[in-house]
């Protein structure tokens, strides 16, 4: 069962605010999933892009996906970065070490990527696996045009409100600025 949200775009700046606030504040509440509706429904969702973090979330995000949209083509993503890279370029680490490190990262993103689309038990051929590097919500948003998925799934973080500060603020970026509509799950 989920909750959904219309939130349209192309409406004043003003009721724009208040509806993703709205939408914010359901979130930040809820024990069940939201659907953040931002487009008129024409057809049943076909490409759903699930930003996937390895957490308990992203098996939960590829279950929901799957239980609203059966048919829909997949495309699981997850977006990596080297532990502490930032930190390293500003400790002036050299650029060979750096992409050591991200060779690392993405090495074992892959086997978990890999890991995850087994145990969600879904067939190769029924979805997409991309790995891309860089901050988990502006590539999230980068991807959804360019696949022109028409649904994101993604879990909700933040079960204290340190977390929501740190953790929360990917889901919160790709709400207020993505196209599509989107399935938060819980």
């Amino acid at each position: 069962e989920f909750r959904r949200v219309l939130f349209r775009s192309g409406e004043s700046i003003v009721r724009h605010f208040v509806l993703g606030t709205t939408a914010l504040r359901l979130l930040s509440t809820t024990a069940c999933p939201v659907l953040v509706v931002k487009q008129p429904p024409h057809e049943p969702y076909r490409k759903i892009l699930i930003a996937v973090d390895f957490s308990p979330s992203s098996l939960l995000s590829v279950q929901q996906a799957r239980s609203l949209a059966p048919d829909a083509q997949l495309i699981l993503l997850h977006a990596y970065e080297a532990p502490f890279e930032s930190h390293l370029r500003y400790a002036s680490v050299d650029e060979d070490t750096i992409a050591q490190y991200q060779a690392a990262a993405k090495r074992e993103a892959q086997q978990k990527l890999h890991a995850l689309r087994s145990d969600a038990g879904i067939e190769i051929s029924r979805c997409q696996l991309v790995l891309v590097h860089g901050n988990p919500a502006m590539r999230t948003l980068q991807y959804e045009t360019e696949v022109d998925a028409d649904l994101i799934v993604m879990g909700k973080h933040g079960e204290t409100l340190m977390e929501e500060l740190l953790l929360g603020s990917v889901t919160k970026q790709v709400l207020a600025e993505c196209q599509s509509d989107l399935l938060v799950t819980v």
